[in-house]
């Protein structure tokens, strides 16, 4: 595995695992610590996005001047090959769809959360003037 889709698995994982920290009940005291490292990581994040276009662009043009392994000329190992790298294409192209939307994700229950923090904020301030 190319040094490219390494970065981008332990990317997608990391969004993962603070979508997941986000999202679990029961860490209201972690929560506050946890909102503010996420915020901050978004525009950093953002990178993912040119970076998974310029690797979908690379598995097409691997895909397009890909040899083809139709015909009987093919011998075994050859034919071994192909299968191999068209399932490492489709495994690169998952981990790509992956990485945004977990990306997409982030993003949006960042934003969720924010704004339930805020109201929560609003209603003990209206009662505590009450």
């Amino acid at each position: 595995m190319a040094l490219e889709w390494v970065v981008l698995g332990y990317a997608a994982g990391a969004e993962a695992i603070m979508l997941l920290l986000l999202t679990v009940p029961g860490l209201n005291p972690l929560r506050k610590g946890l909102i503010s490292v996420t915020r901050n990581l978004l525009k950093p994040f953002l990178s993912i996005v040119p970076f998974c276009l310029f690797l979908l662009m690379d598995i097409y043009w691997k895909y397009e001047t890909r040899p083809t392994c139709e015909s009987e000329s093919c011998s075994p190992s050859e034919y071994l090959r192909h299968q191999k790298s068209i399932m490492k294409s489709q495994r690169n192209a998952l981990l790509i769809a992956c990485a945004l939307v977990f990306y997409w994700l982030l993003y949006s229950v960042t934003g969720l959360v924010v704004k339930v923090e805020q109201l929560n904020k609003r209603v003990e301030k209206m009662k505590a003037s009450d």
